[in-house]
């Protein structure tokens, strides 16, 4: 095992806290170095193999643990006392785990990635304590712990027919990502705040004048000197004052004059609208 110093797995600490895991840690790395079998009961592997595994398992424990098992040249004798020295943790971690479980809710988590987070940590316990759980455990726990008022939406998840608890939570992230993105655009442009566009009075009074010029002044009472009441599109051409352009009203336009606000009416009913 030339490849030794570069296992990155914590050592066992003394207290055992851990263990699980560090054993789990353990196993796998002896399997991918084909040496597996060393730690198994009735074992026939060579005694190069059981020095090998014996190496590793001891570069992997604290010192003092080292010290205590100094005389032991077995690997399986060695995994066997760590296990009955500290196979006592499932007692501490199974009934916290199961607590975690039965009070793990969706509703609770700020994200759906805490969620999942919490749900894999949870489970994983569970399963290196030896109880196994399902896809579908987990799909339930989910939506049965959707907040109330998603109760629609949590019927909507249903009604797809997810089989595994990886694809919900995939769906859940793209629904939540979408969702901030909304959000971040409702913040950074509120309903309501579009800005409307400039019109500059000057400009738009030369065009209406040629128009007029084109067409002939519209003299007289009625459309040539509405104050703001405009009939239809196009209505009040002409001298008047507060006359309603065009389409100017339709659209919200806004004009930067003073005088025009003051004098017409039709322009201060829209902006209030």
């Amino acid at each position: 095992m030339s490849n030794l110093a570069k296992l990155q797995f914590l050592a066992l600490v003394i207290t055992g806290k851990k263990y699980l895991s560090w054993a789990l840690d353990a196993e796998i790395h002896l399997n991918s170095n084909n040496l597996g079998e060393t730690i198994k009961e009735r074992n026939k592997t060579s005694t190069q193999d059981k020095a090998k595994a014996m190496i590793f398992l001891r570069h992997h424990i604290h010192e003092s643990l080292k010290n205590e098992y100094l005389t032991i040249k077995d690997p399986l004798v060695l995994w066997t006392n760590l296990k009955e020295r500290y196979d006592h943790q499932k007692t501490v971690i199974l009934p916290r785990a199961h607590y975690e479980w039965i009070n793990l809710r969706l509703q609770d988590f700020k994200s759906i990635s805490e969620y999942n987070s919490a749900m894999f940590r949870i489970t994983s316990q569970l399963i290196l304590c030896g109880e196994n759980i399902t896809d579908k455990e987990m799909l339930e726990k989910t939506f049965s712990t959707f907040h109330a008022s998603n109760i629609v939406l949590q019927q909507q998840y249903r009604e797809r027919g997810f089989t595994k608890y990886s694809d919900l939570i995939s769906c859940l992230l793209v629904a939540e990502q979408n969702n901030e993105l909304l959000m971040k655009n409702h913040e950074t442009h509120p309903v309501g705040t579009t800005p409307f566009p400039e019109v500059n009075v000057a400009t738009y009074n030369d065009q209406s004048g040629s128009h007029e010029r084109g067409h002939g002044y519209q003299r007289g009472r009625g459309h040539g000197r509405s104050r703001g009441r405009g009939r239809g599109r196009g209505s009040g051409h002409g001298r008047g004052r507060g006359h309603t352009y065009g389409r100017g009203n339709c659209h919200g336009v806004q004009f930067k004059n003073k005088r025009t606000h003051q004098n017409s009416p039709g322009l201060h009913r829209v902006k209030g609208q």
